[in-house]
This record gives structure tokens, sequence and C-alpha cells, in this order.
């Protein structure tokens, strides 16, 4: 039998005590760690990787969407998240076929969202999983991804050269020119794109292929089917038995290489 590595987060202690109890009941839940705020969530993602988190929304300080736009990576688990009754989030779940429990926690709502959980592993959808958690977040933050294509057709990003040389970043009425140089990794996820800068995370819809034809060579390369990096922020490299490569960027980001492009970022990393 599989396990499935939990987290609990959740800033009320009776909550997460409650949501315990009824986990350490269930055969295959392995509960790994609970906190109490965003930070230590977003910590305890990176070093435990659970298999599935219980994402209280509700948080003072950081809520649980913007540990879920930060906690976006490869390696993202899946998320049901936990929330007292609010009309409008809950909607909003539904909408994009994501899992909630309401407080007070209900044994058959939580078993039946258990079961969701484990029909997704079974049938390996966790990538669409991940990708409706990012249409969701673009939806709560009121401003929609923003559109590749349109930024294209804008022309305010492209230089005579046709390489992408600052990133317009939406949020809301405000628009941020976001230097090329400061992105740390693009990760995708259907058609969307995660693109991380220093720590925070912006939403793009579109497509890596086409992403990939407007950046600098020089300074970004692919590593993975849905994984670019910016070479400048690779600080390790680290080998596997497969074959494949592990690269340990600045703030500790490790992001898996894909031995199908070892050659094509070699020359950038002379460790490989």
């Amino acid at each position: 039998m599989t396990r499935i590595r939990t987290l609990i987060v959740d800033d009320e202690p009776l909550a997460r005590r409650g949501l315990v109890l009824r986990l350490q009941k269930i055969d295959d839940v392995d509960l790994v760690g609970e906190c109490g705020n965003g930070r230590d969530a977003l910590a305890q993602v990176a070093s435990l990787k659970p298999d599935l988190v219980f994402l209280d929304i509700q948080m003072p300080v950081m809520d649980g969407f913007e540990v879920l736009r930060q906690m976006q990576g490869p390696e993202m688990p899946m998320v049901v998240f936990v929330t007292a009754y609010d009309q409008y989030a809950v909607r909003a779940f539904e909408a994009h076929a994501l899992d909630y429990v309401l407080k007070p926690i209900d044994d058959d709502r939580l078993d039946e969202a258990l079961g969701r959980v484990r029909e997704l592993r079974a049938g390996k959808e966790a990538i669409n999983h991940r990708e409706r958690l990012l249409e969701l977040m673009a939806e709560m933050s009121g401003s929609g991804p923003i559109e590749l294509e349109s930024l294209m057709e804008s022309g305010l990003d492209a230089l005579d050269s046709g390489l992408l040389k600052t990133l317009p970043i939406k949020d809301g009425s405000r628009t941020t020119c976001v230097p090329m140089e400061s992105i740390d990794w693009i990760d995708a996820a259907g058609d969307y794109m995660c693109v991380h800068v220093g720590g925070d995370t912006h939403i793009m819809r579109g497509t890596m292929k086409r992403l990939e034809s407007i950046l600098d060579p020089k300074q970004f390369q692919r590593v993975h089917r849905s994984t670019i990096v910016n070479v400048g922020r690779v600080r390790e490299v680290r080998s596997h038995i497969n074959g494949e490569y592990f690269l340990m960027l600045e703030g500790g980001i490790e992001l898996k290489m894909s031995r199908n492009y070892k050659d094509k970022i070699s020359h950038f990393v002379p460790q490989i």
C-alpha cells in the first residue's frame, strides 16, 4: 500500500489537532508534519516533500493563497483546502475541480476528499491538478494570468533581436517590467507557466516552446521538458544514478535536469 505523505497547515492549534486525530486513523495516510503559518509551511514543503497538503486559507500575515503562489515548483504536492465557510472561495474551488473541507471538518467529507486524492495519484493526474491550482490563483488575484501571445503582439518586451528583455508582470491595475536577468527559473503545467523571481511566483499563460524561442540562450536554458533555468543562478550540480542531474540554485531550490537536455547545457555548467 502506497502511503500518502501529508502535511497540515493551519494557524488554529485546535483545528490542527482535530485533523491530526482524524488522519491518524486512516491506514494509508502518513502524517509527516504540521505548522501554523505560511513561512513554516513553505519551509516544510521544501524539506519534507509531502504528497498532500491540507492548507488553511484564512491565516494571518501570509494566507493560504500566498502560500500556494510561493509553493509552485516541479514537485508541488496535491492540495486540499481547509476553510471556514466562504461562499466565494467554495464556488471557486468547485469551478476548478479542486477539493476542500469546511470547518468544523466532517468525517465523511474528509474521506471523500482523500478518495479524490487517491484517484489523482492512481491516474497520474498531478499535472492537471496543478494547472487547476494555477487557474484558481489567477482568478482569486482578480487580475488573471499574463497572456504570452498578447505580450508578443504588443511589442512591449521584445527588441530588434526578437529576444525577451523584460517581462511585464500584471498585478491588478499595475504592471511592473521585470528584467529578465532577475528571473530564477520557469516551470510549466499544461497551458500555464510559473515565473519565479526572488521568491515570488508570477503566472503566465502560454507554452514553454514559445517562451524558449524568445529567451536569450546565453542566459536561459531548458533543462527539462517543463523547466527553463537561468544558468547564472546554478550553484551546484549533483548527478543521479539514472543519468539525470539535479541543479541547486541560489536560495536552495533544487531542479531536476533530464539527461535528454544534458548536452544542451553542459557548456554553461562545466561540472557536467
